[in-house]
């Protein structure tokens, strides 16, 4: 059974920089959309960026100029580079790959835990 694995997250200072990595365990990244998405105490799970399988971008309005999303099919994998954190973006961070992240289903991985000090 395929499986994502998250890695990368941690605590860091505000303005600080993380990078959160994505892998599949099976080689099905590579015909795939990919998101990640975020959830904070308290509040719903949102989407922060996706990436197609040709490599189209979009972020939420929240991240756009701070997080880059890329992928390399070669490794299955995809990454999430986080620059000048805030507070705000405190949240454990998740990883879906999906013919249609809009659609129900998909794969998620476990998450990865963000904490940003301020």
């Amino acid at each position: 059974q395929v499986q994502l694995v998250e890695s990368g997250g941690g605590l860091v200072q505000a303005g600080g920089s993380l990078r959160l990595s994505c892998t599949a365990s099976g080689n099905i990244f590579r015909v795939n959309a990919m998101g990640w998405y975020r959830q904070a105490p308290g509040k719903q799970r949102e989407l922060v960026a996706t990436i197609t399988s040709s490599g189209s971008r979009n972020y939420a309005d929240s991240v756009k100029g701070r997080f880059t999303i890329s992928r390399d099919n070669a490794k299955n994998s995809g990454y999430l580079q986080m620059n000048s954190l805030k507070p705000e973006d405190t949240a454990v961070y998740y990883c879906k790959i999906a013919a249609n992240l809009g659609a129900p289903g998909g794969l998620w991985g476990q998450g990865t835990q963000v904490t940003v000090s301020s």
